[in-house]
């Protein structure tokens, strides 16, 4: 019995002991959630407040956005305006120039027009004034081809041939008159040009302009243009009309004579001959000969130069050919 009450007892203050804890549990777990409910109040008091001022500040910065945004466009707007507005008043001007060109042009146009009526006003009196002349021009001809029995081609030839003839005549004249006074002054000019260039020039004529001096390869080459028993070189001075001297100067033949022309056909003829390397008298000939009229060629050739530079025209040949030996 003592046990079951015992038990009993247990069992109750267990019970108890269980109510109280649960009642205590439920208690603190009361406390809490009304802890948290102020805190929950409070955080979402804190998130409504900064909500608030995000929103004004947002709206603020919409404000500003938007206001902006608006004066950019304003801006872009009046610029717009602006560079719209300079467009039209270039086209404007471009279009009042284009009219004051088509004006310029078609007044223009008009004076042409009017030049061109005038011109062709002119040209058909001008023609007419020609046909007019052409036919006096034809009446007179016919008429002086009936008074003098001849023809225009007739009339022509003989009034030519009237000035042709007389031209000849006076040109004759001209040159007896010259020939006359070149005979008489001549002979005299002549003798004193010669005197006083021997008095001049006489020395420096003779050691300089009356030898002439040819360049041998070798002393063996002078042997050659002596020749068997010096029938080469007598050969040269026989064609040539030049006197060749062989000294003791070293590979040089020594060409003397008065006459220019003959002492450069013998150097030529000597230079040739060397290169050639065949060396005798029928050789020598033909070499001379040919080089003789090569020489005629040139002075011609210098002749007619000398004429052409100095613009001198119906020069008589003898006088080119005297002109081409000067050089």
């Amino acid at each position: 019995m003592n046990t079951i009450i015992l038990i009993t007892t247990m069992i109750a203050g267990f019970i108890v002991a269980l109510v109280a804890g649960f009642a205590l549990a439920w208690f603190v777990q009361k406390k809490k959630i009304g802890e948290y409910e102020k805190i929950g109040k409070k955080i979402l008091e804190d998130a409504k407040k900064e909500s608030d001022v995000m929103t004004r500040e947002a709206s603020i910065q919409a404000k500003d956005i938007v206001l902006q945004a608006r004066n950019e466009l304003e801006q872009e707007t009046k610029t717009r305006r602006l560079e719209m507005q300079n467009s039209e008043r270039r086209l404007s001007q471009k279009e009042s120039n284009i009219d004051k060109k088509i004006d310029t042009l078609e007044k223009k146009e008009e004076e042409l027009a009017r030049k061109e009526r005038e011109v062709s006003a002119r040209q058909s009196q001008f023609d007419t004034k020609v046909r007019e002349h052409e036919l006096l021009i034809s009446q007179a001809k016919t008429r002086l081809e009936k008074i003098s029995d001849m023809t225009a081609e007739e009339a022509k030839k003989m009034l030519m041939q009237a000035m042709e003839d007389e031209a000849k005549y006076e040109a004759t004249k001209i040159i007896k008159k010259i020939e006359e006074e070149a005979r008489e002054k001549a002979d005299k000019k002549a003798k004193e040009i010669i005197a006083f260039a021997i008095q001049r020039y006489a020395g420096d004529y003779v050691g300089e302009d009356t030898v002439s001096v040819v360049a041998l390869p070798n002393e063996e080459m002078k042997g050659r243009i002596i020749g068997r028993e010096g029938r080469n070189i007598r050969a040269l001075e026989a064609a040539t009309g030049v006197d060749i001297i062989i000294d003791d100067t070293p590979e040089a033949v020594i060409l003397s004579c008065f006459n220019p022309i003959r002492r450069e056909v013998a150097r030529i003829s000597i230079e040739r001959l060397i290169g050639d390397g065949r060396i005798h008298p029928a050789r020598i000939e033909e070499i001379v000969s040919k080089v003789a009229e090569e020489m005629e060629e040139k002075i011609k050739d210098s002749g007619e130069q000398a004429v052409f530079d100095l613009g001198v025209h119906n020069v008589h040949p003898e006088l080119i050919k005297l002109l081409g030996r000067l050089k």
